[in-house]
């Protein structure tokens, strides 16, 4: 496991349960600002049944990124979770996005 790697799954470990993060914040977070797409690419390699909450990640529009069967398991997960996600998989940013504090 790589440096990166790490940091990503450290911060992803911190998000509360109802609250959801973006790629590009996690990447800030995690020391390393404009990977986001390698956040995404990192999080899709996770093995099926990974304990890491990696579905509360998503776009900078609030929107699931994946497509079909996948972005029905990531809405799934997320309004199991307690997160209203719209029928195309957009979430309301100002009302779930956590901001930690610090």
């Amino acid at each position: 496991m790589t440096y990166f790697d790490q940091n990503v799954y450290f911060v992803l470990k911190q998000i509360p349960p109802g609250m959801i993060s973006t790629y590009g914040a996690i990447a800030n977070m995690a020391g390393f600002p404009g990977y986001a797409r390698h956040v995404g690419k990192l999080l899709s390699n996770l093995p099926e049944h990974s304990t890491l909450p990696w579905f509360r990640v998503l776009n900078s529009k609030g929107k699931i990124s994946l497509k079909g069967a996948d972005l029905e398991r990531q809405k799934r997960c997320l309004e199991q979770d307690g997160v209203e996600v719209s029928p195309i998989g957009q979430v309301n940013l100002k009302k779930y996005l956590w901001r930690p504090e610090g």
